[in-house]
């Protein structure tokens, strides 16, 4: 395959704010950036040479879309399959519209981990109320209900403890499909961020510490203070499932380490994701420039680690008490601003990040939690 050079114009579909990431990374490299969604004024937009705005369902459209550029890639995987496959028509969509379709929808993505042999916790499929409770009996308490499709951040998803939170989950199925999962007991949770390009070529920037709240990612810590063996299994079991699903672009796994040093994959993200920010200031190539390199067909970039960084999610609830305090948190030596163009700030809208590099994974933690406290100081 002849790889699309520089001058060359690439699509996204979706607008925000990773696609605002790639977009940056791929002008740096020359390319032109059109970005496609029923939105307008979005983050990727502002700072894409083309923004148009249109509905995903018009197929007439985004296949007019897909003749304007060389090569169509996506930033959330929520992207409706049928649109995938409509760009494809036209231009050559980097991840596949298979692995959308794999990964858009828990159920498809636990069935696929498992028919491969990779390690995920029990789960099982639910339907009915009856499916709910074989689901209970076979796997016990407690457990995770989760919808099969459209859930991210904690969304369409609720703890089981109790056979009576059983039964109240099985009066509001809707009809909808849901996945049952075991409750995993787990020390800490990991990612893998990953790129493979066409030919197969395969690059990861590590194992990557990860905290949440309230299902949000909150902190992640680069390099993981993990054994030399966990390191070791995450990169081969994401390398594994990259090739598996011959993925052409970025890809985070998301893992549970349990208490025993076992890895169990939690979920795919088949495309850039919030554990890999840091690599916009930490390593020689970040996940945004890999992307654009996978998708044109260029040779993957060093994913080396100049130096342990810390990326700490600044949420819309850092605004309640009016405009950060920027000067305070820049202040500390070491500490990088990244904002999304966003113009409203909401509790729980993901508006932006810090990310903070020193000489410890330890200490680039604890800068840039410091910084984000500075924010909202007076």
């Amino acid at each position: 395959m002849d790889p699309i050079l520089p001058g060359s114009a690439v699509g996204v579909l979706g607008s925000g704010q990773l696609g605002r990431m790639f977009a940056i990374a791929a002008r740096q490299m020359g390319y032109r950036v059109h970005t496609y969604s029923p939105d307008s004024d979005t983050p990727t937009g502002q700072v894409a040479d083309v923004e148009v705005t249109a509905a995903y369902e018009d197929l007439d459209r985004v296949r007019e879309f897909a003749r304007g550029v060389k090569v169509v890639t996506f930033e959330f995987e929520n992207v409706p399959a049928p649109t995938a496959a409509a760009a494809a028509e036209c231009a050559p969509v980097r991840p596949a519209g298979e692995v959308l379709h794999t990964t858009q929808q828990r159920l498809r993505e636990k069935n696929f981990l498992s028919k491969h042999g990779f390690p995920v916790t029990g789960f099982r499929a639910v339907r009915t109320a009856a499916d709910l409770r074989a689901a209970a009996r076979e796997l016990g308490l407690p457990a995770v209900l989760k919808t099969a499709s459209f859930g991210y951040d904690g969304k369409g998803q609720r703890k089981l403890a109790s056979p009576g939170d059983v039964e109240a989950a099985a009066e509001s199925l809707g009809g909808r499909e849901h996945v049952y999962e075991a409750f995993v007991e787990f020390e800490r949770e990991v990612s893998v961020v990953a790129a493979r390009g066409p030919e197969g070529a395969y690059g990861d920037w590590g194992v990557v510490e990860n905290t949440h709240r309230n299902h949000i990612l909150d902190l992640s810590v680069a390099p993981a203070d993990v054994p030399t063996g966990v390191r070791r299994d995450a990169g081969e079991i994401a390398r594994g499932i990259l090739d598996q699903l011959e993925v052409v672009g970025v890809l985070c796994v998301e893992f549970f380490l349990t208490r025993a040093g076992k890895l169990l994959v939690n979920e795919l993200a088949p495309r850039p994701h919030n554990s890999g920010h840091f690599t916009i200031d930490a390593s020689v190539t970040s996940q945004f420039e890999q992307q654009c390199r996978a998708a044109c067909g260029l040779p993957l970039g060093s994913t080396r680690i100049r130096q342990p960084s810390a990326m700490a999610n600044l949420l819309g609830d850092v605004w309640e008490q009016g405009e950060p305090n920027w000067a305070a948190a820049l202040a500390l030596p070491g500490v990088k601003l990244h904002l999304y163009g966003k113009s409203e700030a909401r509790p729980g809208r993901k508006m932006g990040h810090l990310t903070a590099l020193a000489d410890t994974p330890a200490e680039a933690a604890k800068l840039a939690l410091r910084a984000r406290e500075l924010l909202t100081s007076s």
